[in-house]
């Protein structure tokens, strides 16, 4: 397979799958294990999140440390963020800041990869990420319908967590 198809194929899909297991280890905590909706479980389940995210995306750069700090602090800023917006939007609040924690990753992956920042190109992979995502996310957002975490299918959940990650890491990784 030609290295450009594999690297545009392997690496998304990749990062998908290995964030889509933490994302569903936190459904599993949050819900799985009953912990009330607090403040400070979002803001740890986000800076943890994105930690994450970041360090994958460093580790491509060869910059792991870097990219793992950056997407802790983006994670705890968007849940930050969630918790100050959710008051006058609801949930809405949440994919609002979906777009910006995508967008804020298309940043995050120029820096990393980059000697220089071309915003035109970090914002489009970062909306195009966002959109993707979006749309993904918004595509299995039932796999927490009804509300019975004991009746969860984990295996269902880490499934839809790839597909819901894929469209955003096949944006940010593109060559």
């Amino acid at each position: 397979m030609n290295t450009d198809v594999s690297r545009f194929v392997r690496f998304p899909l990749q990062a998908a799958a290995a964030i889509a297991a933490v994302s569903t280890l936190g459904d599993f905590i949050w819900a799985g294990l009953g912990l009330p909706h607090r403040t400070v479980y979002g803001l740890i389940h986000g800076s943890l999140l994105f930690l994450c995210v970041g360090w994958y995306l460093g580790a491509l750069a060869k910059q792991r440390a870097t990219g793992a700090i950056a997407g802790a602090v983006i994670g705890f800023s968007a849940a930050g963020g969630f918790y100050l917006l959710a008051p006058a939007l609801g949930r809405s609040a949440m994919f609002l800041l979906w777009f910006g924690i995508w967008i804020a990753l298309g940043f995050l992956n120029q820096c990393l990869t980059q000697r220089e920042i071309h915003v035109r190109s970090a914002l489009s992979r970062g909306i195009l990420a966002a959109a993707g995502s979006g749309v993904a996310f918004y595509l299995v957002s039932g796999i927490w319908s009804p509300f019975d975490p004991q009746g969860w299918d984990y295996l269902l959940h880490f499934g839809a967590w790839t597909i819901a990650y894929l469209p955003g890491f096949a944006a940010l990784l593109r060559k």
